[in-house]
């Protein structure tokens, strides 16, 4: 047995930490100093095939426990998340990623709930009964699991994206391997003590890049895959699945749409922005990128939205800030060409749009406000995936709504306004996922997170997530054998009276 090292090269197998047996490496360095804060293992097919015959051996002593032993299990691992000390955990987050230390633990400790969500949704529902189609036939489904399914994650949530499809995959009786974000494998893999309280095999983690992944994927082994990250690799991802005919859960990200009407509560719709725009410094798959402002409330807006823009305190993630680095110097990179071509082409910057003076070393770059941007420019159409927020001025609420949907996109979107009218408009006539109103960002247990268009396919989170992570099986049973008026040979009285087969 293996304690805890980040710079031990691990994996996690069989509830246990083992050295990873790939020579090949990767340096985890905080984005915030460049500090190497752990060193990771590039794990090789051979050794991701190993990984996934233990769980599936696992898996067919879990997938025959009843759905009661299940939750229960389940309920366990959310009891150790909530009694445990999850701050080591949290500081590696920080470290690797370069979040604030509460947005780290705030993550942390919305883990627990999912898990028990899914222990008591998979009790609820074990098939359907229809009404019968025949006298004395019992016609019925079940649920039944797929196997070993794949958890390809991002970084910047790298361990609730994770529990929301495992805690599924769980609950409908299949073994489960994560491959972390590089840049976010030493929290995930520090964060698998807690499921030392399942059965031996069901949970494992391994480390590596994009040929980690790949093999995962294209294994024969493995029997459903959920994966959260960019367009391209999403793509890619999805026509191996299918290629194989095997189920995917793609979230694909976004450039999400923010309407900020001229009904709405400026008091509210201001910090409701600044949040949803610059939270984890622009880094989450449902940041609001692309504002569309009413003409009538449009200088106000932008007035109060810079100056608060201004406030937040840029730093490392373990000292008192709002604004963390970007993940990567590649990361930065895509944020300054964006921005660099909008200017070049008409925009103006109102605040930001600069690396900080006294934040040279690491990936930081301050919150930026965009105005005069049109939808042909490139911010407008890309992802940013940064500390960026593009306005542009409209005359109405439709024109609005086309704008918001001129898109590839199609994951969130949201709007600030006290019209009822507005709102429901807004929730129906909006291509995306998800819709919030006067409250963005927010998500549920119980509903549905996922997007429309290029921003994926399947669903996380819900009955749907669940249903992700289970098949059905038809069953026809008739306890009194008889035979059927039907079945050959065919009598006179059918070929001629037109009857033809009664189903």
């Amino acid at each position: 047995m293996t304690n805890f090292d980040p710079y031990s090269r691990l994996i996690f197998l069989d509830n246990e930490y083992h050295v990873s047996q790939s020579p090949n490496q990767h340096k985890v360095l905080n984005p915030a100093n460049l500090n190497h804060e752990g060193t990771i293992a590039l794990c090789s097919t051979q050794e991701v095939e190993q990984v996934i015959s233990r769980a599936k051996e696992a898996q067919q002593k879990w997938k025959r426990e009843d759905e009661k032993t299940r939750a229960r299990i389940l309920h366990q691992i959310a009891s150790s998340i909530e009694d445990g000390d999850l701050s080591e955990v949290a500081k590696l987050m920080v470290l690797e990623e370069g979040k604030p230390y509460p947005e780290a633990i705030g993550e942390l400790a919305n883990c627990a709930p999912i898990f028990r969500y899914y222990a008591e949704m998979a009790r609820d529902e074990g098939g359907l009964l229809p009404g019968t189609t025949q006298t004395g036939s019992f016609q019925f489904s079940k649920y039944f699991p797929y196997g070993v399914s794949a958890h390809i994650m991002p970084f910047n949530y790298p361990i609730i994206v994770m529990c929301w499809t495992v805690a599924a995959s769980l609950a409908a009786g299949n073994a489960c391997i994560v491959k972390p974000s590089e840049a976010t494998s030493l929290c995930t893999l520090k964060f698998m003590e807690h499921f030392k309280i399942l059965p031996s095999g069901l949970v494992n983690c391994v480390t590596g890049g994009a040929e980690t992944g790949q093999a995962l994927v294209e294994s024969k082994n493995i029997n459903a895959v959920a994966f959260t990250g960019s367009v391209e690799v999403g793509r890619s991802i999805a026509v191996s699945c299918a290629r194989q005919m095997k189920p995917a859960i793609i979230e694909a990200g976004g450039s999400d749409p923010m309407i900020i009407s001229q009904h709405a509560p400026l008091d509210v719709a201001v910090p409701g922005c600044v949040m949803s725009a610059f939270h984890l410094s622009g880094q989450i798959c449902v940041s609001s990128e692309r504002f569309f402002v009413h003409e009538a409330i449009y200088d106000e807006f932008v007035q109060r939205f810079v100056a608060m823009t201004k406030q937040l305190r840029i730093g490392p993630g373990l000292e008192e800030s709002e604004i963390g680095p970007l993940v990567s110097e590649s990361a930065r990179e895509k944020v300054i060409r964006l921005i660099e071509e909008a200017v070049s082409n008409g925009a103006t910057i109102e605040c930001g749009g600069r690396i900080p003076l006294h934040l040279t070393q690491g990936w930081f770059y301050e919150p930026t406000i965009l105005t005069g941007v049109t939808k042909d420019m490139a911010v407008m159409r890309e992802e940013s995936f940064g500390p960026v927020a593009a306005i542009c001025k409209v005359g109405s609420f439709e024109e609005a709504l086309d704008l918001a949907n001129h898109t590839d996109f199609g994951l969130g979107a949201s709007i600030f306004t006290s019209s009822m009218d507005e709102a429901f408009k807004a929730y129906n006539i909006l291509e995306a996922g998800m819709v919030w109103v006067n409250n963005p960002l927010i998500d549920n247990d119980a509903l549905p997170f996922g997007g429309w268009k290029m921003s994926g396919i399947g669903r996380e989170m819900g009955r749907q997530g669940l249903d992700a992570f289970r098949q059905t099986k038809m069953g026809v049973i008739d306890t009194k054998p008889e035979i059927q008026d039907w079945w050959y040979p065919y009598s006179d009285d059918w070929f001629y009276s037109g009857k033809g087969r009664q189903v």
